[in-house]
């Protein structure tokens, strides 16, 4: 998902900041050029890809994009998600509407699909068993169409 517009960029970087002045923090430097980067990543991305761009570029090392990864997903700026992959990764949360992924296991695509509020089926259930809802996501596993007929070109 792209930022529509330079206002959706400042609101965003205004966020991160409030964020980080409520928690006693300095926008610095290695700051502002990994949340750049992860803001111009567009679609799923992993902390190694972001730390990659960020050294290649700007020689900010892989200790800070993961120290200011954290900082991201909590001002609420881009959410980690898990697709049983040894690597975390992350998406903006910015204009998002709720969704949910399936990936391919050969070729690693991912295909986002809407929320279909299935969570309206197990909330009651849990709720019922004394659990607090925080949040959930429900991925899919298999072998897209492309994988499956090798003569899709991709």
């Amino acid at each position: 998902m792209r930022l529509n517009t330079k206002s959706t960029f400042l609101q965003e970087r205004t966020k991160f900041e409030k964020h980080l002045s409520l928690s006693g923090l300095q926008i610095s430097r290695a700051r502002k050029i990994v949340f750049n980067e992860a803001i111009r990543n567009h679609g799923h991305f992993t902390s190694e890809e972001l730390a990659k761009i960020c050294f290649n570029k700007n020689k900010i090392s892989r200790a800070t994009v993961y120290r200011v990864l954290k900082e991201l997903l909590e001002s609420g700026i881009i959410r980690e998600t898990a697709f049983g992959d040894k690597h975390h990764h992350f998406e903006h949360l910015y204009d998002e509407k709720p969704h949910h992924h399936a990936q391919c296991l050969r070729c690693h695509d991912f295909i986002e699909f809407p929320d279909l509020k299935e969570d309206a089926v197990y909330k009651p259930y849990l709720e019922k068993q004394g659990f607090k809802i925080l949040g959930h996501e429900m991925h899919f596993y298999g072998i897209c169409q492309k994988c499956q007929n090798p003569q899709i070109k991709k």
